[in-house]
């Protein structure tokens, strides 16, 4: 695809400056084109004449006056003063038609490839082996699979690794609760139901019965050791949990490269530690290997406890150091909550000291909650994220069968199963990911809010459309249309701007790793077609005018198709 909108536009205002002011006067100045807040000052608008004036010595408002009166000349766009020295920019419907029909040609939402040839790692969802995923687990699997999905749409070559938590003391006590407690017949029906039951039992024993907690141990260091026994029964405990996470990942239609636990990494850990001591990033503290933060602000880091035991930090730095020998990425981007801030603030900078170049960025999200408190295992407010799905596809399927009740029942469940699930992610997607999120039903379905069904619906309403479009014209074709006569009026060009301009918002989305900056311009862009389809006629316009906002309507279909499809969403032709 060619420029997108926004930059197309940035590239005019600095030919603009240049022709009235000269090459050398713009030099170290922001120039861009964002998209006006307020329909009123147009489609654009520009600020940079108010960081000019020093420079150029001259009030804003005359080097906008005199930019402006450039910009014109050029006839790309209509370029106004407002005021102390802002430009605002209006697209032409030619201009404006012109960016449409690109985007049709490319399928709807094309997006510029800045990241081909560039490899990145998104590591994310990484739950722990033999304990079941809970609703908690989802910001994370789902915020990681948005963006891993975004990326790609740029170009990037985007490894999705699955950093599992499968190494600890807590295997100790699994494996005695294994061997004391497991129920057979329980472990067939829901394997990490059992196996999160004995782990409990085991445990309250062990807090209860001195010699069985130091037997946990001791079959702790049999398995560190390599005891073939009690790494038959670990590799049991992940085959199964391996199982029951990507039968939860297919139904969310996520999907990973790599599935890497903590234990890929053991055998490089001593190797850290010394390459970190060589380094002079380390020195022992009461029997430990301490690393000491204190001119970057953060607090003492061990890499080795006095045991010997390694701690999350030599595991980070080992798999960092690991990814960089094998597929040299640029950028490894980690998605996790909150609470992980310090430790990633902390390994990063043993990454850096230690001359690894690449960039670390860690995309922390606040924690999920119910209308009545923080979700927590504690206080047995945990929903297994199971139940969540089902529940979701259950209230769905109501909804399908009462909207379409003649639709075959095959595809209701198939519609369903689209719409619940995506009610689930698009609930956690539309937020801002680093805002606590309270999750209730009644937001998640609504039809008539910023909701996956109310986007789903958009979509599925357009495919109506069409559909009677062919029927009342079996003659007629409106793929060749000229998408700039649909623009004349006002709901079809508020509607046509805000599809020019998605390109240039999934690049936003990317650059702050955020989707929902892409799930807000979607639900607008719903919103606007909602304007669109109640107040301009569409089968009863005269011909040609008809076929151009036909032809308007589908691209609004493709491009809410392909945007929710970055989301991880699936979009239904009928609801």
């Amino acid at each position: 695809m060619k420029k997108t909108i926004g930059g197309q536009l940035g590239e005019e205002l600095k030919a603009g400056f240049a022709a009235a002011f000269g090459e050398a006067a713009g030099a170290g100045v922001g120039i861009e084109a964002v998209p006006s807040t307020n329909d009123r000052f147009g489609d654009y608008q520009c600020n940079a004449a108010m960081g000019l004036a020093k420079k150029l010595g001259q009030p804003p408002r005359v080097i906008a006056q005199q930019w402006a009166e450039a910009v014109n000349a050029r006839g790309f766009a209509r370029c106004e003063v407002a005021g102390p020295g802002f430009l605002n920019l209006t697209l032409p419907e030619a201009v404006l038609g012109a960016q449409l029909e690109a985007m049709q040609a490319e399928g709807g939402l094309p997006v510029e490839q800045s990241g081909a040839g560039r490899t990145m790692i998104l590591d994310y969802s990484s739950p722990n082996v033999a304990k079941p995923m809970h609703v908690a687990h989802i910001r994370s699997t789902v915020i990681g699979d948005a963006l891993k999905r975004i990326f790609r749409a740029q170009g990037y070559q985007v490894l999705a690794d699955n950093h599992l938590g499968d190494w600890g003391t807590q295997f100790g006590i699994l494996i005695m609760g294994f061997r004391h407690f497991l129920d057979e017949a329980a472990l067939a029906a829901s394997p990490i139901d059992e196996l999160q039951r004995v782990y409990v039992l085991s445990h309250q024993k062990g807090e209860e019965d001195a010699a069985w907690k130091e037997q946990c141990r001791t079959e702790l260091v049999k398995l560190q050791a390599g005891d073939p026994e009690n790494l038959a029964l670990w590799h049991k405990f992940i085959d199964l949990s391996l199982a029951e996470f990507n039968r939860l990942y297919g139904r969310l239609g996520v999907e990973f490269d790599l599935t890497r636990g903590e234990s890929f990494y053991n055998a490089a850990l001593p190797e850290v530690v010394e390459r970190l001591q060589q380094a002079g990033l380390v020195r022992e503290s009461e029997g430990a290997q301490v690393a000491f933060l204190e001119e970057e602000g953060l607090p003492p880091c061990i890499v080795r406890k006095s045991d010997g035991g390694f701690n999350y930090a030599t595991t980070d730095v080992a798999t960092v150091l690991s990814r960089m020998e094998e597929f040299a990425p640029e950028r490894i981007v980690y998605v996790t909550d909150e609470r992980q801030q310090l430790h990633f603030k902390q390994f990063f900078v043993l990454v850096r000291k230690l001359g690894v170049k690449v960039s670390l960025e860690h995309v922390w999200f606040g924690l999920m909650r119910l209308p009545e408190g923080l979700l927590s295992t504690r206080n047995g407010t945990a929903i297994k994220l199971e139940k969540l799905l089902d529940e979701a596809e259950r209230r769905a399927l109501e909804m399908v069968k009462a909207s379409s009740p003649d639709m075959p029942a095959a595809q209701q469940a198939a519609v369903a199963h689209a719409v619940g699930i995506g009610a689930v992610k698009y609930a956690d997607l539309s937020q801002n990911p680093q805002s606590a999120v309270t999750f209730t039903w009644e937001k998640a379905m609504a039809m008539d809010g910023n909701s996956a069904p109310y986007l789903q619906y958009a979509h599925a309403r357009i495919a109506s459309v069409q559909d009677k479009y062919r029927e009342r014209f079996p003659e007629g074709s409106y793929a060749d249309a000229p998408l700039a006569a649909a623009l004349a009026d006002p709901a079809a060009r508020k509607l046509g701007v805000r599809l020019a301009r998605l390109p240039d918002v999934v690049a936003e989305a990317a650059r702050l790793c955020r989707p929902s900056v892409l799930a807000d311009a979607l639900y607008e862009v719903a919103q606007l077609y909602s304007s669109f389809y109640q107040n301009v006629p569409f089968l009863k316009a005269e011909a040609g005018i008809r076929e151009s906002r036909i032809r308007l309507c589908a691209l609004t279909a493709a491009a809410l198709k392909q945007g929710l499809s970055l989301l991880g969403i699936e979009a239904p032709d009928r609801i």
